[in-house]
This record gives structure tokens, sequence and C-alpha cells, in this order.
């Protein structure tokens, strides 16, 4: 214990720390964390980031700021000598919803990462009050409420800076909120949230519902609101503009402030535009160089060397497209300056693929980003070249120079110090403890391969973990865990393309398979975590699926104590921090070309899962750094899957027709058994749907997949030789750290 450190406490919580209440001892680590992170702040000399995001998935940040600030150990023994648990004390903060999936956790791994390299780098977003929402399951559907966090304890403290922000012919007045974020043994860089003071959270009524044409109520009540209607999209883009107008302000104040000559702003500024939802940010910086006296031409030529655009997926959805009708109600100043970039477009290229506008009215984001930003990244090297190849081939040819690779990341620290202690040990025994600052010091593990005792050790780090999941799960959930069985987890966004609907037939075929008398050598626990968007119904209705097969398998005697099914409510970081380090199978079945990364995969990876999946995202690069004997690969080949997309050749229907294996399992979606459970209209309706759609094509990977896994589960059972999967997993891991991420994103791309 610290006497030094103990004084401090006894300071901040101005009472001794052995009678203080969890409450106040997490207040006093606040302000610890706060006066730290500000010694750390540093001053910009060179060109400064700016990453502009809707999503930064940060988390619980104390024990990670304690981390990084080299205090973890010390604060926690100290009041581990009073009697007090950092852990317990950890609860008492409220999870920050200020994002949802991948790219949220993504762009928060970047900043711990910028931190900690020490480069400067400040995000920039919305300060959302309710997140995306808050899940919960009732009749075993999904139902979402608010999910209210911001508190007076909320590390993103409100400025004095203000600015005027004109939205639908109206100016509002957006407030900055700083965060700071602090790396490991690094700089504190800043991450930049506005809101509006006029918001109100008491305008929202039944689940998540609320008036969407009330702005000044309404902008930063959720991420991502229903866009089912029009008002759901219009604020869409009221949201998208405010993050932007915003941002664009702030960079300029900034660089003003410092004495830069705007002419020069690509000098000391580079804006990575994080997918399409920042886009505006180009014409809004126009616009405001314009009407600072700099002639068109060369405000143009500045944004377009000042921005880059990274690209996360080929999905439609993510590639936006909005309708100039929309923009003219919304952002009426802004439309004189996309029209101007557009028509510099059409005249110069004919291609219609290629136009900012097009036939329909519709302005294309992602285009734009293109055309006037200097880099144009993939994800994963795989995804880039489906980029490069396919999906924006016309834009490659015209700016081959344009495109990179830079393959995702995450953070160890968040997502190994923090979350797999036990693990952490295991290597510090085995002499890899450099893996803090570089983490392709990993590889030093594969010396352990054939190193018994080392081997059991790993395996009994991995069982502590599922004992640990199975109490915290209980506590919390009073969900009851076999920990002796093998855990299986397929935790992400429910989206029909990462196919957990794939995972719901292997679930029916294992149950089915158990009912005609094959009992699995060793039980099988299943595990989900996913929310679904409120609008989707279909993911919703997966989500249906699951639970109902989760109570089918709990209320079975014949079939319980072989196969469990666990959905877990309101998946989190908070909740895959306790997940991951107990996963053993790590479930990446997206449709090969679909996924352009991922980052599951890696962190179950580090935390020494073996990983069942598709040849698509980085599972690619998984695949190449661990050989066959490591990864379990199944399903056709993004060149497949494209060539079906080309020739309309998949046709469900047939699959479910033609083989009668398949029909089966399909079929019982709609059996006596769950139609006494489940909905009859939405497990109608999940059926008709893998029958007549089926876009994300389940039903032609689906018996590979099976066959793949029960391969899985059966190899499980030589210990030694899983073992020493594991070891490869972790030690290979180490391509995958954020810190390299963005050392590449800063020798290619931003030179900061």
């Amino acid at each position: 214990m610290s006497e030094s450190m103990k004084t401090t406490l006894n300071e901040l919580c101005q009472k001794d720390i052995a009678t203080a209440s969890d409450a106040e001892l997490y207040t006093a680590l606040l302000k610890l964390v706060q006066e730290q992170s500000q010694k750390q702040i540093k001053p910009v000399t060179g060109r400064k980031l700016y990453y502009i995001s809707a999503e930064f998935l940060i988390g619980k940040l104390l024990s990670n700021n304690l981390i990084n600030l080299g205090l973890y150990d010390e604060v926690r023994e100290t009041l581990a000598s009073v009697g007090k648990s950092l852990a317990d004390i950890e609860e008492q903060e409220p999870e920050p919803s200020l994002g949802n999936g991948g790219l949220g956790r993504l762009a928060a791994c970047f900043l711990d990462s910028l931190a900690t390299l020490n480069l400067p780098g400040d995000g920039v977003g919305l300060r959302y009050h309710c997140g995306l929402f808050h899940q919960n399951f009732k009749n075993n559907i999904q139902n979402e409420t608010p999910d209210f966090w911001l508190t007076d304890q909320c590390s993103a403290k409100a400025t004095d800076t203000v600015f005027p922000v004109s939205l639908a012919g109206n100016t509002y007045s957006a407030r900055l909120y700083k965060l700071p974020v602090t790396g490991y043994e690094g700089r504190t860089n800043m991450l930049n949230l506005f809101d509006l003071d006029s918001v109100d959270e008491s305008v929202i009524g039944d689940g998540i519902s609320f008036d969407k044409k009330d702005i000044a109520r309404n902008l930063t009540l959720f991420l991502y609101p229903d866009d089912s209607d029009e008002d759901g999209r219009l604020l869409r883009i009221y949201q998208q503009y405010f993050m932007v107008s915003n941002g664009a302000q702030f960079i300029l104040k900034e660089c003003e402030e410092k004495g830069y000559s705007l002419e020069e702003l690509d000098k000391h500024v580079v804006i990575q535009i994080n997918d399409t939802h920042p886009s505006m940010v180009i014409p809004e910086l126009i616009r405001l160089l314009t009407a600072r006296g700099i002639s068109m031409d060369k405000a143009i030529e500045i944004v377009t060397n000042t921005c880059a655009y990274t690209n996360h997926t080929i999905l439609a959805e993510a590639l936006e497209k909005w309708p100039i009708d929309y923009l003219e109600a919304v952002v009426p100043h802004l439309m004189p300056i996309i029209r101007e970039l557009a028509a510099r477009v059409a005249a110069k290229y004919d291609n219609k693929d290629v136009q900012i506008i097009d036939e329909w009215n519709r302005v294309h984001m992602a285009r734009m980003d293109m055309h006037y930003g200097f880099s144009v990244n993939g994800v994963a090297a795989l995804h880039t070249e489906i980029l490069k190849n396919v999906e924006l081939k016309p834009f490659y040819d015209i700016y081959p120079e344009k495109f990179n690779n830079k393959t995702n990341g995450i953070t160890f620290r968040r997502w190994l110090m923090h979350c797999d202690k036990k693990l952490v040990e295991w290597m510090d025994k085995y002499g890899v403890g450099e893996f803090r600052k570089d983490a392709s010091k990993l590889e030093g593990l594969l010396a352990q391969i054939d190193n018994e005792e080392a081997l059991n050790e790993l395996l009994d780090v991995k069982q502590q973990n599922k004992t640990a999941l199975k109490e915290y799960l209980e506590k919390e959930s009073g969900v009851v865990l076999n920990d002796n069985a093998i855990f299986d987890i397929q935790i992400k966004r429910l989206h029909e393309y990462k196919r957990q609907q794939m995972n719901v037939l292997y679930i029916i075929y294992k149950y089915l398979d158990i009912k005609a008398g094959n009992k699995p050598k060793r039980p099988i626990t299943m595990i989900f975590g996913a929310k679904a968007a409120p609008a989707y119904i279909i993911a919703k209705d997966i989500i249906h699926v699951i639970l109902c097969l989760q109570e089918l398998l709990k209320n079975d005697p014949e079939v319980a104590p072989y196969l469990q099914v666990v959905m877990v409510e309101n998946y989190n970081v908070t909740m895959a921090e306790k997940l991951i380090p107990a996963c053993e199978v790590s479930e990446q079945i997206s449709l090969a070309s679909k996924e352009a990364s991922g980052t599951g995969n890696m962190k179950f990876m580090l935390n020494g899962a073996v990983t069942l999946g598709t040849e698509d995202g980085a599972n690619v690069e998984i695949h190449q750094l661990v050989g066959d004997e490591n990864i379990y690969i199944f399903g056709e080949s993004s060149d497949q899957v494209i060539e079906h997309y080309a020739k309309s050749d998949y046709v469900a229907a047939d699959y479910y027709i033609n083989d009668k294996d398949i029909r089966k399992w399909v079929d019982f979606i709609i059996s006596p058994e769950m139609l006494k459970i489940g909905d009859v209209r939405t497990l109608l309706e999940i059926h008709a749907e893998l029958i007549q759609k089926d876009w994300f094509m389940t039903l032609l990977d689906v018996k590979d997949y099976i066959q793949t896994k029960e391969r899985v589960f059966a190899d499980y059972e030589d210990r030694m030789t899983w073992a020493k999967k594991m070891i490869v997993n972790i030690a290979k891991a180490g391509f995958f750290s954020s810190d390299r991420t963005i050392a590449e994103y800063n020798r290619d791309i931003w030179h900061v």
C-alpha cells in the first residue's frame, strides 16, 4: 500500500477512505484522474488531427484511465488495504451512451492509441443524452427505453464555448463539452462533444418515442433516431450537420487562436471523416472559408487537401444518399456549395456512377468524400481490395493514388490489461511484459507452445474467466451458466449480414440431434449479445427467435443439461469486458465480402478464443497469421459471393425445397413447440424471410457451418492441442493493435 496515495484519496474524499461510500470513492477517483490527466496535456507544435465520428463507444473510463496514468495497481492496493474493492467502485460509473457498435468502439480505441503514441488528435462528435436505447426483453421481444447516463459525475464537462448553427433557417446555440482522453504513458487529447442546452429529456414518451419535429428539444436525445419515416430521416440530417458545423467552427477557431493563416489550413489540420455521417464537413468548411474571403477555387483546394475519408462497409445504408429536397429543407445555405461541387465533377466526368448528384436528385455523401478528399481507406486487406476492384472501382480508376488500406485494430490496454488481468499475469510470468507498448512482443509466447505447464495454466486462466462470467451473469440477471460447458459466443450488432440467423439454425440442428438421442461429449453454451435498431424489423425478429429457443431449451429436461442458449440483455462495453475473456469459440460468420473488418474477432483472438468464421473482413488476416490449424474457416469465398450477386443466381427457396435437412431446420421455427412460446406473426415472418429473400445467403453456407462447428467441438476435447491453438492466437494478435493502425494512418495519411 502507498501511504501517499492513501493520503491523496483521503484528501479528495474529505474523509477517511475506510469509512467512505463507494459513491464517494468514485467521485474522489474521478477527481484524481482529472487532475492527473490535465498534467499530460501537451502543446501542439505541428499538424493536428480532428477525428469526426457519429459514435465514440468509449465504455466506462475510470479503470482504463487509471491504467493509462500508471495508477491502477497503486489505487487498487490502497483501497484493498482498507477493505474496499475497486471493482465495486467501478459499478458507480454510468456506461457512456455515445455509440453502439464496432464503428464507435473503433473510434474509442483510436483516440486511446493517438494519445498513447503522443500524437495530437481530438475526437469530434455529439453528446447524446440517451444513446441508442436501453434494451430489455419482455415476452421474448426486444423493448427499447431511454438509456439515461448523463449525471453531474460525467467526465464530459461543459465549457463556455458556444457556436451558432443554422438549421432550417433557425439559428441554435451549440455548447462544447470536453472529455479528456489520456494515453498509456502518453499525452492527453480531447473528445469534443456538442449539444444544445435546450434538449429536454422529458419529451420522450412511450419507449423511445418523441416528437421528431421539435428540433430544439430533441436534437441530441438519441444516436441514430428511428428513420422509418420522413421526420426521422430529416432528424438524421439535422444531427449530422449540427455535428460537422460545430466541428468545422471549432477547428477554425483553434487555428485562428494560434494565428494560422486559413489559406494554409491543410498545413496545420487534417480531418478524418469516419464513414459518411460527417461528410457535410466538406461543403461546410468550404462555406466558412469563402465567408472569410477566400475564393471558391482556393477553398475547395484547401478542403480537399485537409479531409480524408474512411469507408467502413459496402452496405448501402452506410453509403448515405440524401434527397436534395431533404437537404434544401434542413441546410439550404449549404446547397449552393454542394451543387457547385457536383457541377465540377459533372463537367469533368461523364460516368453516372461517379456523380455527386444522381438522376434521382440524391446527394451521394461517399462520392463527395472521394472527389474532395485526399485519401480513401478501407479497414481490412480484403475490404480495401473489394473497394478498389468492385464497389468503388470507378473512383479507383480516377484516383488510384488516394486509395489505401488501414486494417483496424483494438487497444490492448482496454481489451487485455483492463478486462483480462489473469491472462496478463500469465503473460508476465512467461516474459512478454513489453506488449503494453509493443504488441508484437506477444510473439514471444510461442516459446511456450510445448510447455505443458504453461499450457495447463492457460487453460486454467480461461476456466477462471468462465467461472467469473458465470458469477457475474447470475448476480446481474439470474442466468445460471454451466461453466464446464464450451462457451461459444456471438456478440455484435444484430444485422442480417452478420448472420445470427445461421447460428439459430445450428441451435435447432443441435436441439433436434439431442432429441434424437445424440448427446454431445460436453455441454455447449451459446451466448448472444446484440441490439437491433428499433426500425429494423427482421433483426428484431431474429432476437425473438433466439429468445424463444432460449426458453424452449431451458424448459426441456432432455436437452437442458447439454445445450444452453443465453442472450444477454442490453449488451454494451461493460458486458463485452466480461464475455470476451470467457469465450472459447468466437463466432465471426458474416457473409463473405460483407464485413469490412470486424474488431470483435480481434478482441476474442487476443483473449485466447479460437475463431469460427468465413473468409471475410479481418478474418482473412487472422487466418494468414495463425495458419489453417488455428482457425476454422467455412463457407463460400468473397469472390464466389460477389459472383452470386452479379448473376442473381442465389435462390433461397431452391435450398429449402431441395434439401430436407435445411427444410427441417427452417420449418422448426414455425413448429408447434416454437409457436407455443413465441409470437406467431413474428415466427412466420422470419420463416418466410429465410425462404423468400435471405439476402445474405444463410442457406448457402449453413451446412458447411454446422459441419465445421461440430469439428470445432470435437477438437476442443484434445485440451493440450486446443491450448496450443489458444497460444498461437494470442501470440499473433499483436498485429491487430490499434497502436499499429494509428501509426500507419499517421505515416501514410495524417503526418501529425
